[in-house]
């Protein structure tokens, strides 16, 4: 059996273990063992030596741009209308029936049902409007007769008044003359036949008066009656307006009732499924087909509570089909609610579908454009870990002393890769940042930054 391969391997394997996880200890033997004069090996601050000479760098000076962020989402194609029609009356189909697939237009006929007995029902209802509006002039004519009746009432009243104003006024002159000649009797003054014309004339005036009274009681009564006759006209003319308005009901019911029988496309879409089959009886609720709008079309997807917040309604939004076709949309629903399963939030992009190319259900992966954060453009292999794993970049500060500085990735592209967490303006060196720590001089040669 060899053991060189063996050996080398473990050799490899310790050398590696002490260059990545405890460096510091390698590098204090390589400073022990080297004298200090090492031009390669990484050196301290704490035992860096004065005299030795500086590790040379290669140092890039990087200026933040702003780097359009983006949201990735992924859900499926949804139609932005789609409804079963149904039918709202029952009847046998007698319309020709449209093809799955065929494209309608709003208003356009999906299904005709027979008719029946219901044309026969709205001459009906419309006979008995037409006999409602004929009785109302004769019933409008009964006020005003009544009003008349009522106005010569009143003046017989004020006649048979007037009568017994008169009357009373010769009662009372009746009364005066009986009262005289009595006391002219009994002074011997007055005949006993002139007593008795006297007493006579009074009984006929008190008769007079209780004529007068009758007649205008009568007169009144009259009134009375002929108040009566106005409002009965005027109960009729209600109850003939009542009957109009019944059978202006009824009309419109059976009006109603026969436009139910064409069974219209409430906007412009695709047939999805076969219309309904000429003979077929429907049912209230019966489907009559189903319509689709394709046109704009929705892309769903789902976006977590951590970066719901970063998308806003009208941002731009990409989105990538199954089949490799791009499409581009506006958001135009961010949902209030989280689904209470996943607690994600919904998310709509409306696109434009003019050639009906997307169909509903299709997988689909979206990028939603978000709020641009300031970003470095560096080369991948600038990037280091510091002793606590963190990743990051080591900086050239004052006094060319290497100082690290965590970072955060955003974007890795062919020209590089795009951090966040630095300043505006940095140092980086690229070239030899494994060989220094920090708190280190350095020698740098600064080199322009790509891109």
């Amino acid at each position: 059996m060899k053991f060189a391969p063996v050996f080398t391997a473990v050799l490899v394997t310790v050398f590696l273990y002490f260059l990545v996880v405890d460096r510091d200890r390698l590098l204090e033997f390589a400073g022990v063992a080297s004298g200090g004069d090492s031009a390669g090996a990484s050196v301290s601050a704490s035992v860096q030596d004065p005299n030795s000479p500086l590790i040379k760098v290669v140092v890039t000076r990087s200026e933040a741009r702003i780097l359009d962020n983006a949201v990735i989402l992924r859900g499926e194609t949804e139609a932005a209308r789609q409804v079963d029609v149904r039918a709202e009356t029952s009847g046998l189909v007698i319309s020709e029936p449209l093809r799955k697939g065929a494209s309608v237009a709003e208003g356009d006929l999906l299904c005709e049902l027979d008719p029946g007995t219901r044309q026969a029902g709205l001459d009906e209802a419309k006979a008995r409007l037409a006999e409602a509006i004929s009785r109302m002039p004769e019933a409008e004519a009964r006020g005003p007769e009544a009003e008349a009746r009522i106005a010569e009432a009143i003046s017989r009243v004020a006649e048979a008044e007037a009568r017994l104003i008169e009357a009373t006024a010769r009662l009372n002159e009746a009364e005066l003359n009986e009262n005289a000649a009595s006391k002219l009797s009994e002074g011997g003054f007055a005949s006993d036949s002139r007593v008795a014309n006297a007493e006579a004339t009074l009984e006929s005036a008190r008769a007079g008066v209780t004529s007068a009274r009758a007649a205008v009681n009568g007169a009144r009564a009259g009134v009375v009656g002929a108040e009566a006759g106005l409002q009965s006209a005027a109960s009729a003319v209600e109850s003939v307006r009542a009957a109009i308005a019944g059978a202006e009901a009824a009309v419109a019911a059976a009006e109603r009732e026969l436009s139910k029988l064409r069974i219209t496309a409430p906007f412009g879409g695709l047939l999805e499924t076969d219309a309904a089959e000429i003979g077929a009886l429907l049912q209230p609720g019966g489907s009559c087909a189903t319509v689709i709008q394709l046109d704009p079309i929705k892309l769903v997807g789902f976006v977590p509570e951590i970066d719901v917040a970063k998308i806003e309604e009208g941002a731009r939004a990409g989105a990538r089909l199954s089949s490799g076709q791009t499409i581009t949309g506006t958001v135009s629903f961010i949902a209030r609610s989280a689904d209470p399963m996943t607690r994600t939030f919904r998310v709509e992009v409306e696109v434009p579908n003019t050639d009906l190319a997307i169909r509903d259900g299709q997988t689909v992966e979206i990028m939603v454009a978000a709020e641009g954060r300031p970003a470095h453009l560096l080369p991948q292999s600038a990037l280091t870990l510091d002793d606590d794993g963190r990743i990051g970049v080591r900086l050239l500060a004052d006094g060319n002393v290497v100082a690290f500085a965590p970072v955060e990735i955003l974007r890795d592209t062919i020209d590089g890769v795009w951090l966040f967490g630095l300043e505006d303006t940095v140092e980086v060196i690229t070239v030899g940042q494994e060989y220094v720590v920090d708190g280190v001089t350095v020698d740098p040669t600064f080199r322009e930054a790509n891109g």
